[in-house]
């Protein structure tokens, strides 16, 4: 079921369920009453069912309203052209901060629109894609991902994990976290970013200077790629969290991450956590 929070006024229960009458379906309904709504800024509809049709009536709504800030679509199976109607309007919309698509069954041709959404709108800050299918391809084809990333200049939290983001397209976004000078928090955890990923993202950490948390949890990274993740830790004076749990680095890779932060004067990390399926 839906939910909204911050209703304010009891008339729009009154202009909601009115609707909900004359319309026959609810997600409808519901964006009838929203279109006017002064009041409401946090939106959540996970699990709904909303699809294409349901996605794109929202979509009509955020066009129009200038409270809503707070919006969660998670796991309604949206659609590529539901995704795009949303993007399109949140470009045009510079209100909304926080909107989470976890669960979505997005694969890559939804990557286009997702790389549009973050050059274009700067006042989104935090967007949650987790727990969806984009892959190889979404990272590093031209106009998706990992260009996005670099060019973005608002979003300071982002969460791709449960994807499954490796090879060519690992090496592209961490490429595209090397010259994002905004986001602060990024989740990459349960993808497959393996060695080459790692390495990427050890060059990435060596001139970013604003990431503050980054997991890498369960993401096929041995030895030799914990110990190419540690150069970028060598140099690097601003990440605080780094969660590389559930990769088989061994011993080796645990000693070399932690002789990296040890050289390394000006780090600011505070917490790295290295458990593994085997223990180091």
């Amino acid at each position: 079921m839906y939910s909204t929070h911050g209703f304010g006024e009891p008339v729009m229960a009154t202009l909601y369920l009115e609707s909900c009458q004359a319309n026959s379906v609810g997600v409808q309904a519901l964006a009838s009453a929203l279109t006017s709504n002064l009041h409401i800024k946090r939106l959540d509809l996970r699990d709904n069912g909303l699809c294409d049709a349901g996605a794109e009536a929202l979509a009509d709504v955020l066009c129009k309203n200038s409270v809503i800030s707070d919006v969660d679509l998670s796991e309604n199976q949206i659609g590529a052209a539901g995704l795009q109607a949303i993007c399109t309007a949140l470009a045009l919309n510079p209100v909304v901060q926080k909107m989470q698509l976890r669960g979505n069954r997005l694969e890559d041709q939804a990557a286009q629109h997702l790389a549009a959404l973050l050059l274009r709108h700067t006042g989104l800050k935090s967007l949650d894609l987790s727990y969806n299918q984009l892959s190889d391809l979404a990272g590093r084809q031209r106009e998706t991902l990992g260009p996005a990333v670099a060019e973005n200049t608002g979003l300071t939290e982002l969460n791709l994990s449960w994807n499954h983001l490796r090879g060519l397209g690992a090496i592209a976004f961490a490429r595209g976290l090397e010259a994002n000078i905004f986001l602060k928090v990024l989740d990459i955890s349960h993808n497959g970013f393996g060695d080459s990923g790692a390495c990427a993202v050890g060059e990435a950490l060596r001139s970013n200077n604003v990431l503050e948390e980054l997991n890498m949890r369960n993401n096929r990274i041995s030895m030799s790629g914990a110990l190419k993740l540690g150069l970028g830790l060598q140099v690097n004076q601003t990440l605080r969290i780094l969660i590389v749990s559930k990769n088989p680095i061994r011993s080796d890779g645990c000693v070399g991450l932690l002789k990296s932060v040890r050289n390394n004067k000006s780090s600011a990390l505070e917490l790295l956590d290295m458990s593994v399926r085997a223990s180091c």
